[in-house]
């Protein structure tokens, strides 16, 4: 079995564990989550991140710290690529924000920028979530140029592109807010996990508090002393008051403890990505769609998408060869039976051509070149054979 993913985990992170458990250490939110955000916020190029306990749970706090610093407003729109993951569009619609979903080009799989541009125009929103799908780069500079002219606030999702760079700056230090993911088969894992990365100090202090029920003990001194002061509080009472309408999304120092060394992993699983990326850019052979070159991105490929309309073909062929094989992430969201249960069906002419006809094959560090090459003969044999 050519396998999709493989565990980042490996024997001496799991024996170094154990030697660290037999310590005896706190387990739960301590001084090693503190130890990794710093670490995180580094390798990204952000001053803080906030660990928790899942990619979509940090989806989900961006925009409740957005509400809940008042920097957006129930009813607010806010604006999701139509070829996302299914966390990316539910919290907007649980929140009470209100979702336009955004067409992809066939460049880079991200947002249409014309099409974009024209949202902009006519809905004023309030909030971009931009996807970088499985790796491949968005063009940041023109999405931060239309993202200031119109007053849009960016929030970039990494979650598929944790190491991935446009002009030598690492995706996640462009908007406002960004998330990654840690669960397995990620590029790196703590099991399941999660982070959320800012350079904003208002934001990050209320990412930490509606992370941890909405009380104030994860926040600096003066932060605590300002509220309590401001809601008459005592430092006693302080201890179950609670400022915001907060949610339990920690993660545990275990997890933090796991990720510590694979942070140091990253830098070279990256670069095993994007070789094996490139390999299969360079031996399948598709007339109908490849991903564009762009001379000024590293791309760190999470899987390596297929974009053709005999996908049926392929994926049985992948199946019966013992390659794994799934659906280009969710292709539209439009199509998705939770949006169409509340919006009614949305057809976008390039999303539609992925949700018909996409697929991604395996990616992983663990990967050998000529295990590369069999699947792309598979695919290739599945092109052109009619």
């Amino acid at each position: 079995m050519i396998t999709l993913v493989k565990d980042t985990i490996d024997q001496k992170d799991i024996d170094r564990l154990i030697s660290w458990l037999s310590t005896y250490p706190r387990l739960t939110k301590g001084p090693i989550t503190l130890e990794l955000e710093k670490k995180w916020a580094a390798w990204v190029g952000t001053k803080y991140s906030v660990f928790c306990n899942s990619g979509s749970s940090a989806n989900f706090l961006m925009l409740h710290a957005l509400l809940e610093s008042g920097r957006i407003t129930s009813g607010n729109k806010v604006v999701v690529p139509a070829l996302a993951w299914a966390t990316d569009l539910s919290p907007v619609m649980q929140l009470g924000l209100h979702p336009i979903l955004c067409d992809i080009n066939l460049k880079d799989l991200s947002v249409d920028l014309d099409h974009l541009e024209r949202i902009f125009q006519n809905e004023a929103p309030a909030a971009f979530i931009l996807v970088s799908v499985l790796g491949l780069s968005p063009n940041m500079g023109q999405i931060e140029s239309l993202c200031k002219r119109y007053n849009v606030m960016l929030l970039e999702d990494v979650c598929e592109s944790m190491g991935t760079e446009f002009e030598d700056k690492r995706l996640g230090s462009f908007g406002l807010m960004s998330s990654f993911s840690t669960y397995f088969g990620h590029h790196i894992s703590t099991i399941e996990g999660g982070f959320i990365n800012t350079d904003d100090d208002e934001l990050y202090e209320m990412l930490l508090a509606v992370r941890s029920h909405g009380w104030d003990r994860d926040l600096s001194a003066k932060s605590q002393k300002l509220l309590q002061q401001q809601w008459g509080v005592s430092e006693f009472d302080s201890m179950y008051t609670f400022y915001y309408s907060g949610l339990n999304m920690r993660s545990t120092d275990l997890q933090a403890y796991i990720g510590l060394s694979q942070v140091d992993k990253l830098e070279d699983i990256s670069k095993k990505r994007n070789k094996n990326y490139f390999t299969y850019l360079e031996n399948i052979h598709n007339d109908f769609w490849t991903p564009a070159k762009y001379p000024n991105c590293f791309v760190s490929n999470f899987a390596f998408p297929v974009i053709h309309p005999h996908k049926d073909k392929i994926v049985r062929s992948l199946i019966e060869n013992s390659v794994e094989v799934r659906p280009l992430i969710c292709g539209s969201m439009g199509s998705q039976p939770f949006y169409v249960k509340r919006y009614g069906a949305l057809k976008l002419p390039n999303a539609s051509i992925v949700d018909n006809c996409g697929l991604y094959i395996p990616n992983h560090p663990g990967l050998t070149q000529n295990e590369i090459l069999t699947v792309c003969d598979i695919v290739n044999e599945a092109i052109t054979s009619v």
